[in-house]
């Protein structure tokens, strides 16, 4: 009698833990920065980021003045609400009034490859 109890039990907080993921994810996001942004280009493939790994078009990394080598940003295109996570591994934008250089993968996630700049909101994800 006492088992199908704690199967109850345990299987209705798996549920709440699944149901709270959302809230909690968004919980780990904090608002840091809005403005421009920009990506690089393919022809730097190749050469050496500020963190010193070689950078890669194809992956999902980032280039911000200040942030940490390795923090996790959330890039939201205002104008269509596409978002993407990055990985910041450089340094930049050096152009003026730009927030965020995003790797060509990552402006195709949130559609501004083609335009080639996007008006963005970012968040800084918690390394919880």
């Amino acid at each position: 009698m006492l088992i199908p109890l704690l199967l109850t039990v345990s299987a209705a907080a798996q549920e709440a833990q699944i149901t709270d993921e959302p809230v909690a994810e968004a919980e780990q996001a904090t608002e840091i920065d809005g403005g421009m942004a920009s990506y690089y280009g393919d022809e730097l493939a190749g050469n050496r980021t500020a963190s010193g790994e070689r950078f890669d078009p194809d992956q999902l990394t980032g280039a911000h003045r200040s942030l940490p080598f390795g923090s996790m940003v959330r890039v939201t295109n205002v104008s269509n609400g596409d978002s993407v996570v990055v990985r910041i591994n450089d340094r930049g934008p050096f152009s003026r009034g730009r927030v965020i250089d995003i790797s060509h993968a990552a402006a195709r996630q949130i559609g501004m490859h083609r335009s080639g700049t996007a008006r963005v909101k970012l968040a800084l994800l918690n390394n919880d």
